[in-house]
């Protein structure tokens, strides 16, 4: 047995505290994975509420404030699907629930590379089968209310993951969240701020050509603009980012084809 206070002493000392620490940590970490998994999919869904604006239209709170029973029946309004960006169709032979689109996107065979588009989104790749969102109030009539799509794109120091809630019409912005970012907080971490998401309701995602228009300015908004929010001051290039990515996903290259596609059958079906 080395002495206490010899060179082997504490070398083995240190050694036994880093395999214990080592081991616990390890536990610790596998007994609370599913945990972890669980909260992140709490997540999720608070922020795609938040998007639909159903937390506060039903219970007058954002999503953070509602109890796991309230957040429960508020997501059985909203049904998965999965689409194919390239056609713009609903995929019927796949389960949503054991799909992963970002496991998708770093796959070679599930993704396609991202380049020479009009709007670069700053990633690399995207998934060729999407996750959308439907959503349809219990008793209410037609086939959805809201639709929300998944959009994420590069901002200045991380990739932002977030939701994007259109209305009906399908032109209309109902709400836009983030529910995971590494932006500098304060600046360009404000993507989070109620205030500056709030302006996003009611905002117009296509121009009179059908072309991708909504944007964060640089600056205050114009007044009376119907695409532009205010820019996030001292965030330049997140404020891009989040244009860039809402512009990106809106076109072809993104949900634009799905777009269209339930645009054409919401005509259709109204005979107009």
């Amino acid at each position: 047995m080395p002495q206490r206070d010899s060179l082997v002493g504490t070398l083995l000392t240190a050694t036994v505290l880093c395999v214990v620490c080592s081991a616990v940590v390890s536990v610790a970490a596998v007994g609370l994975r599913n945990k972890q998994e669980e909260n992140k999919v709490l997540d999720r869904q608070k922020n795609i509420l938040d998007a639909t604006g159903l937390a506060r239209g039903e219970y007058g709170l954002p999503a953070a404030q509602l109890s796991k029973e309230q957040i429960d029946e508020l997501t059985g309004w909203i049904s998965e699907k999965l689409v194919d960006l390239e056609t713009g169709e609903y995929v019927t032979d796949m389960d949503p629930a054991k799909y992963d689109p970002r496991e998708a996107a770093e796959k070679k065979d599930s993704s396609v590379e991202i380049k020479d588009v009009k709007y670069d989104p700053g990633v690399d790749r995207r998934e060729k089968i999407a996750k959308v969102y439907l959503v349809k109030k219990p008793g209410s009539e037609g086939e959805f209310q809201q639709i929300v799509l998944p959009v994420y794109g590069k901002g200045l120091w991380s990739t932002l993951y977030g939701f994007l809630a259109m209305k009906s019409d399908l032109q209309t912005i109902q709400g836009l969240t983030f529910y995971q970012h590494a932006e500098t907080p304060g600046l360009g971490g404000e993507v989070d701020n109620p205030a500056w998401k709030a302006q996003w309701e009611g905002q117009q995602l296509y121009d009179e050509n059908g072309e991708p228009a909504a944007l964060v300015a640089k600056g205050p908004a114009p007044s009376g603009s119907v695409y532009a929010v205010d820019g996030l001051s001292g965030a330049t290039i997140t404020s891009r980012g989040v244009t860039t990515l809402l512009r990106y996903w809106g076109s072809d290259d993104g949900y634009g084809k799905f777009i269209k596609n339930l645009t054409e059958k919401q005509s259709a079906k109204s005979g107009s």
